[in-house]
């Protein structure tokens, strides 16, 4: 599709919606996933004046269901026949549907039985009657007094609505209008309706340029579920620097950046002939050395000391590190050309894969440094429309989530007294600013608990900044935010020390034999660990440390507890905390099993209270 071909769809579904009776401030989920059509429903929604309520496919029926009636939305956009058929009898029973509309799809694939007493109407037909309408405007005697309308991509907050002669009125969207609700994934209780402004939105779209190196004719891969806040505020802003946007699902993808493709370039490396893994991991050390030297010189170390060093001892770490990666860098770039642009044509990055979310394991950063593949980390939550931080392309500082993107302020307090902590001092972090949602949809009290007075998110995060420094090996670092782990999610041990799991989940999975890992250990004397081994490395792991004999083709579940000790002592050995009892788990934790949220992240209740006589029996 062309930009115009676009504009010109999004507009005549906005006005297909006004014309099978949608009206503005009115609520319609969009359940569906990534394509094209659906960024024309959310724009078309969203231009049209109503509050789109977004959520995808995999979601189960009653989840669907919770959010249509929670949201009080009036109608219904789906992916297409199939996944009407499957939730059609769940909602005809329990919920008030004006109208469907199908994105894909026929109506003659739909099931009789599954008919209910309202239209169904498919992409095609709201883009028809949307047209028509348009044409009949402007070919009617009151077309004069109509003024243009018209939508450029991601400028929302200004998409007017038109006159239509004397019969219609169209209110202006207002910069603080809700613009959709996104339920929270809700690792924990229940899912909470996040109202994103039109001037949420807009803050992300003017103010991603310094982290994304975006120019017209790039091309940009979107797999994320759509609905995503940080997948649609990149969508919003990549459209309107003129770039390609293809979708596609993770299920059609061949490499998924960080764990995955890590894994999946180390089980490359590990598969060739001994000699050649000889030399990859060879070039690997030194690849990781030189650019271990170059953070060095370029200032680019993380500090939590707020002295800074002596000149004289700045100036000789530069010379030493200046030095060492005088002497890699030859060794370096031979192992670019013999390896890592192997690794490059087979990935298709050519200038930047951006990690959001959270912090990226240190392990996983490192690896991306040394083959130069350029990773830059962002933070940020639903909450915040979603990007808060975000590094840089110019201060790419390893650990770290970066600075705060523009017009965002952050703070790091005491949990407890709420008291501003000096840099370097690890709290809880705020933000503020105009990325800043406007509350929990009909959940004051959830509101308040999250947004101060004075506007303050609390994002449940523990965190610290980076002191400034004018010379030294973390000159460049100032400002940077580098996360901690989730207030949450903190163990507390009977011995009373405070453990942060996540540390030890991301170090963990630097590991090939471990598929999935929840740390545990609430009110014991040490950690244990719920851990969902990859079968297929634990058998290859077994036979080259002759576990096995070759001809074995399972590995017995005590021989696969001591060989996950073996590799938890040898990736967490930089933790502050060891793992002792682990408790293997066969089936992996998924969405289906409600052990997943929507976008990938561990319900660690749901999977403590599912295996809670198994842990309870750990501790015996």
């Amino acid at each position: 599709m062309t930009y115009k071909q676009l504009d010109q769809e999004i507009v005549d579904f906005s006005e297909g919606l006004r014309v099978i009776g949608l009206k503005p401030h009115e609520k319609i989920a969009l359940f569906a996933d990534n394509s094209c059509r659906w960024l024309v429903a959310d724009q078309g929604m969203m231009a049209s004046g109503a509050i789109n309520v977004v959520r995808g496919s995999r979601s189960s029926d009653q989840e669907l269901l919770q959010l249509y009636s929670h949201s009080e939305s009036v109608a219904l956009a789906i992916d297409n026949p199939e996944m009407y058929n499957r939730i059609a009898d769940t909602f005809g029973s329990h919920a008030a549907v004006r109208f469907v509309i199908l994105l894909w799809g026929e109506k003659s694939s739909l099931v009789t039985d599954a008919r209910q007493g309202y239209p169904v109407y498919t992409y095609k037909e709201i883009i028809e009657l949307g047209h028509k309408s348009r044409v009949d405007l402007l070919d009617s005697e009151d077309a004069s007094k109509t003024f243009t309308f018209q939508i450029p991509i991601g400028r929302i907050s200004v998409a007017n609505k038109f006159v239509l002669g004397k019969q219609y009125s169209y209110e202006a969207i207002n910069s603080d209008d809700v613009a959709t609700l996104v339920y929270t994934s809700g690792t924990t209780g229940n899912p909470k309706g996040v109202m994103l402004t039109h001037k949420n939105l807009l803050h992300q779209i003017l103010n991603l340029w310094e982290i994304v190196p975006a120019v017209p004719g790039d091309r940009f891969l979107s797999m994320l579920p759509p609905w995503h806040a940080y997948e649609r505020a990149c969508e919003y802003f990549i459209f309107t620097h003129g770039t390609e946007q293809v979708y596609t699902t993770v299920k059609n993808l061949k490499i998924i950046i960080d764990y995955e493709l890590y894994s999946g370039i180390l089980k490359q490396i590990n598969s060739n002939s001994a000699a050649r893994k000889l030399i990859a991991q060879l070039f690997l050390r030194i690849s990781m050395a030189y650019m271990e030297a170059k953070r060095i010189y370029e200032g680019k170390c993380l500090t939590k000391d707020m002295k800074q060093p002596s000149y004289i001892v700045s100036l000789l770490d530069w010379l030493w590190a200046r030095t060492i990666a005088a002497i890699l860098l030859p060794l370096h770039m031979l192992a670019k050309k013999i390896v890592y642009s192997k690794i490059h044509s087979g990935i298709g990055i050519s200038k930047a894969g951006i990690s959001g979310g959270g912090s990226l394991s240190s392990h996983v950063d490192k690896f991306f440094e040394a083959i130069d593949i350029k990773i830059q980390n962002g933070y940020g939550l639903t909450e915040s429309a979603p990007v808060i931080a975000a590094r840089s392309l110019t201060c790419n500082v390893l650990g770290s989530i970066g600075r705060p993107i523009r017009h965002v302020e952050v703070k790091v307090v005491n949990s407890e007294t709420d008291e501003v902590l000096p840099p370097g001092s690890k709290g809880t972090v705020k933000a503020r600013g105009p990325l800043i949602m406007k509350g929990y949809y009909k959940n004051p009290v959830a509101t308040k608990q999250a947004i101060d007075e004075n506007g303050w998110l609390n994002t449940g995060d523990l965190g610290w900044i980076v002191p400034d420094h004018s010379i030294g090996r973390s000159r460049n670092c100032g400002g940077a935010i580098v996360l901690e782990g989730r207030a949450k999610d903190t163990i507390v041990l009977s011995t009373g020390e405070n453990v942060e799991p996540s540390e030890i989940e991301e170090a963990a999975m630097g590991s090939s034999l471990i598929q999935q890992i929840v740390v545990i250990g609430q009110d014991q004397r040490r950690l244990g660990a719920i851990i969902v081994p990859n079968k297929e490395e634990v058998l290859l792991a077994a036979k080259r440390s002759a576990v096995v004999d070759s001809e074995t083709t399972e590995v017995s579940k005590e021989k696969t507890v001591g060989l996950l000790h073996d590799e938890l002592r040898k990736w967490t050995s930089g933790c502050s905390f060891q793992v002792g009892p682990i408790l293997l788990v066969d089936q992996p934790f998924t969405i289906d099993s409600g052990l997943l949220t929507p976008t990938m992240k561990i319900k660690r209740d749901r999977v403590a209270a599912l295996y809670k006589e198994q842990i309870d029996n750990l501790y015996i």
